[in-house]
């Protein structure tokens, strides 16, 4: 077999394949005994079909398409290999000559990976914007807690305040005609963490329970119902009970009741372990996001418009999903944003995507980073733990779907090559712009 390579434009490469006429018609011979054993020819049993009789019944251009479906695989695979190919797509076959007793010749087009070069991407110095605890995280953190031991005391006598919480019935209407879904019998509303219309809450204060009456509320312009865009609306509203919210105490009692602590000091020791965390998450992502805008922004890479499209195709497969669990649709989004800036904010978004996909595996490559069998285990005991579950479970269902450990060895390769960036770049943190 021959090869002989022609690179085209978009990163395309022209592969001419060669194969020799004693190799094809060997193959032809085998095409015509498999051919022979899965095809039924009236006189003959299967397999007993002399050869000019088969070609006469299914003809011989089938048996060579069986005979180059056979081949070719190997045949492409051999070529990409010699030819040191790195390849994104498989090869399209575009034309061939298969003649008997002489050599075959294929034409075929693949696409390649576009060649990724970089001015640097490491012993490089980024300033990176640092994320810093608030003042009051502790306090908030405390206070979040607190809130989930609160309990909740009816009180007699006297009227809601704003830091209550009510038991009421109300009933919406507008123009005089009810809201559909605008009543409930014993709704539960915290007047202090109200997401109802604005204003709503804020006239429930000072009515005790027994108490009948109306409020007057105007439903936002944005609302999430058109109809009832700007709308005045009124609320007939019966308070049925009025309850105080008793916070605990911070003590040691209450820290034994959240966790494993004996003391308060135990309990935000804790708290503060895991703020200073989620700060170094956070920063590492700042960094890491960083360092690839800067590496992205100088390297030179080729993107063809065919693979921008594929992965355009790939995000609007995801974005339709997510708008279909909001209730809306694709059309709508069309119809609110127009197909034009829809179309180019997803070109925009594929592309960034591809360049930071090149960069992560062409750093991989020069770098020689690796997945090993550990880096795998190590995600698949993540996966366990996210799920609680054990990790035979999630490793008898990941083996079920190749592309969910092709995702998985991705993702744990991406993880080493942001730790190696992280590493071999200095951070030099500054103080985060105010907004």
């Amino acid at each position: 077999m021959k090869t002989t390579i022609e690179k085209l434009e978009n990163n395309v490469v022209k592969l001419e394949i060669t194969i020799d006429a004693e190799v094809a018609q060997k193959e032809y011979d085998k095409a015509c005994k498999r051919l022979a054993q899965r095809v039924n020819i009236p006189g003959f049993r299967k397999g007993k079909a002399p050869k000019v009789i088969l070609e006469k019944n299914i003809g011989s251009e089938s048996i060579k398409h069986d005979v180059l479906d056979y081949m070719l695989p190997e045949a492409f695979s051999t070529a990409i290999k010699e030819n040191d190919l790195n390849i994104l797509t498989q090869p399209q076959v575009e034309s061939y000559n298969f003649e008997l007793g002489k050599d075959v010749t294929v034409t075929a087009k693949v696409e390649l990976f576009p060649e990724v070069k970089f001015e640097q991407y490491k012993d490089m110095e980024v300033e990176v914007e640092e994320f810093k605890t608030a003042e009051n995280a502790m306090e908030k953190e405390i206070d979040e807690l607190l809130e989930k031991f609160t309990k909740f005391e009816t009180v007699e006598g006297r009227a809601a305040t704003e830091n209550d919480v009510v038991m009421f019935d109300f009933d919406g209407f507008v123009d005089g005609e009810p809201i559909k879904g605008g009543s409930a019998k014993n709704y539960m509303l915290d007047l202090a963490n109200s997401n109802f219309i604005p204003g709503y809450a804020e006239q429930l204060v000072g009515h005790k329970a027994g108490e009948e009456f109306t409020i007057d509320v105007t439903f936002p312009e944005n609302y999430h119902d058109e109809k009832l865009n700007g709308k005045p609306a009124q609320f007939k509203i019966k308070i049925n009970e009025v309850k105080e919210k008793i916070k605990p105490e911070l003590n040691d009692e209450l820290a034994s009741k959240v966790g494993n602590f004996k003391t308060v000091a135990e309990l935000k020791e804790d708290i503060q372990k895991y703020l200073d965390n989620t700060a170094k998450v956070e920063n590492d992502k700042r960094c890491a996001a960083k360092l690839f805008e800067t590496i992205v922004a100088n390297m030179k890479v080729d993107v063809q418009p065919s693979m921008i499209e594929r992965e355009k195709e790939v995000l609007v497969a995801d974005f339709k999903q997510k708008v279909a669990q909001t209730g809306a649709s694709w059309d709508d989004v069309i119809k609110n944003d127009g197909i034009e800036k829809v179309d180019a904010e997803l070109k925009e978004e594929a592309l960034n995507r591809i360049k930071n996909s090149l960069m992560m595996s062409e750093i991989a490559k020069l770098e020689n980073i690796k997945i090993t069998g550990e880096d795998l285990e190590q995600k698949i005991s993540e996966l366990a733990t996210m799920y609680q579950t054990d990790k035979g479970t999630i490793f008898k269902e990941i083996s079920k779907n190749s592309s969910l450990i092709q995702s998985l060895s991705q993702q744990a390769l991406n993880q080493k090559v942001t730790k190696f960036l992280l590493d071999n770049n200095k951070i030099k943190f500054v103080a985060e712009a105010k907004k």
